[in-house]
């Protein structure tokens, strides 16, 4: 017995897509999971040095009032005063790779940690003030919630819970050494 009526819809914010997904969208899915999972990682194991300062900054009046005004302006808006940093931003961070590489060690260390604190602190502001209306853009949603799938698959795979707990407790256990030292 086939089944009538018309197949069922799939929820276009579903990152997993479905049987009758197209080759060349299941490609470019794959290919986005791929670029997207080494700055995922980057970003969880680096997470833990930068959330105390991005927390004392969102605490600030000044920043409070700046989410306030993005999440005023309209969804557009938001998107493109998100792509702006992002665009400038994500670029020097290669650069400082670059420089790295090519025998400038310093100077490519700063550049790519001040590109980082920029990127925390401007995009993740943006980000979070704006994300309500950028979920109402389908495909904004799509790229959120698959970036969102693909961050708890490497901190699953990767178990870096455990290696963050464990970084935790070695830091705590050098502060107290440094403490009675000094």
């Amino acid at each position: 017995m086939e089944p009538s009526g018309p197949p069922p819809r799939r929820n276009r914010t579903d990152p997993g897509g479905g049987p009758g997904r197209r080759p060349l969208r299941a490609a470019l899915g794959v290919l986005f999971r791929l670029l997207c999972a080494p700055l995922i990682l980057l970003d969880e194991l680096v997470r833990p040095f930068y959330r105390p300062l991005i927390a004392r900054l969102a605490a600030l009046g000044i920043m409070r009032a700046f989410e306030r005004w993005i999440a005023a302006r309209s969804v557009w808006t938001i998107l493109v005063l998100l792509a702006v940093p992002y665009v400038t931003i994500e670029p020097l961070k290669f650069v400082a790779l670059v420089w790295i590489a090519d025998g400038w060690p310093k100077a490519g260390t700063v550049l790519f940690l001040l590109a980082y604190l920029v990127s925390f602190v401007v995009i993740e502001r943006i980000y979070s003030a704006g994300r309500p209306k950028l979920m109402t853009l389908p495909w904004v949603a799509w790229v959120i919630v698959t970036l969102t799938a693909l961050r708890d698959r490497v901190v699953a795979a990767l178990r870096l819970d455990r290696l963050k707990t464990t970084l935790r407790r070695a830091v705590r256990d050098l502060r107290r050494r440094l403490r009675r030292w000094f």
